[in-house]
């Protein structure tokens, strides 16, 4: 069940609810298995200092992702591109990379 507040399509926040649940689950089963309690209190701070760091980043990595998208969305094609196929002037034929002057092979 997803809560009303989220995107639907979260990808960030879901690795960041599955690792604060790995924060939870890590510190019991090493004291099920037999670490101290300190030990088992390193790891969690560890893990969650992790997680908080990874959650940054990620968070920017978006805010970045979707600034680059909006930029993208407000550039207006060049004047003289028509598509992907179109010719637009002389000089643009087909399989042609040179300056346009002859080689000496030509």
């Amino acid at each position: 069940m997803r809560s009303a507040g989220r995107a639907p399509d979260d990808p960030a926040g879901d690795v960041v609810r599955w690792a604060a649940f790995s924060c939870l689950l890590v510190p019991v089963v090493l004291v099920v298995y037999g670490t101290s309690y300190g030990g088992a209190a390193v790891a969690t701070l560890g893990l969650a200092a992790v997680t908080a760091a990874c959650r940054v980043l990620l968070r920017h990595s978006e805010k970045a992702e979707r600034a680059a998208a909006r930029v993208r969305s407000e550039d207006p094609l060049p004047l003289g591109h028509r598509g992907r196929h179109s010719r637009s002037g002389a000089g643009s034929h087909r399989g042609c990379h040179g300056s346009g002057a002859l080689s000496p092979h030509d």
